[in-house]
């Protein structure tokens, strides 16, 4: 029984080692469809907690959120983050990662008060782990996602402290969410020369699932400057990205055509 056992446990990690590959590749629909297979399987009668399942699952949900489809998963988010709730540490960790896809999906739709104060607790609960090492990538998504809900509120000169403080410790995927988001909280600032420069200092390598963010924000920047022409060029190249690379209902496709919009109604090219 031991060595079935032990095959068994080397096989799932195989399997979730390669899942995390192709996550990190953006083959988003793929990491899914594998992960709910699994979680979908028999689970071996000698195992008492579903802790390969949940993390299948937790997977699974995270690449949907990713590709566009939080709000699609949002029920499903809620729903394990109830069964991971009496929970050892592997399982509170698992938690703590539905939790800010949960924030993720939050901010898609425009529920900021409710994502600062889910990535406020994240980030309290981070803090009193005993060893948070492992979390480093889990703060820095919490405190992206804290970012862009004070820029949601208007608190653009709070964003830009996170943003811009977290920066020089970030890796992707975090680093290019939080270079996006400072660019934003300059704009939303009205330091539209700031936010240009930002915007083309230092780019950092885009994932799938930050497709057509950087041309957003400075499409947003190049509007600020009374740029027009260059930026509907930019909202144009972001909604192509986006459309080519991400579900259709991800909410930054609705944001890009809101823009482009805007930028097209305001008159003439200069």
């Amino acid at each position: 029984m031991k060595r079935i056992r032990t095959a068994r446990d080397s096989a799932r990690e195989e399997l979730f080692a390669r899942l995390e590959l192709q996550y990190r590749a953006g083959e988003y629909e793929e990491v899914e469809a594998a992960a709910r297979a699994f979680a979908a399987a028999p689970r071996p009668p000698w195992r008492k907690r579903p802790l390969p399942q949940w993390q299948a699952r937790t997977l699974a949900t995270g690449a949907a959120v990713a590709h566009g489809r939080g709000a699609e998963v949002m029920a499903e988010l809620e729903a394990l983050i109830a069964e991971l709730k009496p929970a050892d540490a592997e399982a509170h960790a698992l938690r703590l990662v539905v939790r800010d896809n949960r924030v993720t999906v939050l901010v898609g739709q425009e529920r900021y008060e409710e994502a600062e104060g889910e990535a406020l607790g994240i980030l309290r609960e981070v803090t009193r782990l005993a060893h948070p090492a492992p979390l480093g990538k889990l703060e820095l998504g919490a405190l992206g996602n804290l970012a862009a809900a004070l820029c949601g509120q208007a608190r653009f000169d709070e964003a830009e402290e996170i943003a811009r403080g977290n920066l020089p410790r970030a890796e992707e995927p975090a680093l290019a969410a939080l270079h996006a988001t400072l660019v934003h909280s300059l704009n939303g600032q009205g330091r539209y020369e700031e936010a240009l420069a930002e915007a083309r200092r230092n780019t950092p390598h885009q994932a799938r699932r930050d497709s057509g963010r950087l041309d957003l924000v400075t499409a947003q920047a190049l509007r600020g400057l009374g740029r027009r022409g260059e930026a509907e060029a930019a909202a144009r190249r972001a909604l192509t990205d986006c459309g080519r690379h991400l579900h259709p209902s991800h909410p930054r496709i609705r944001e890009a055509r809101s823009l482009l919009a805007r930028i097209t109604e305001e008159g003439p090219r200069p």
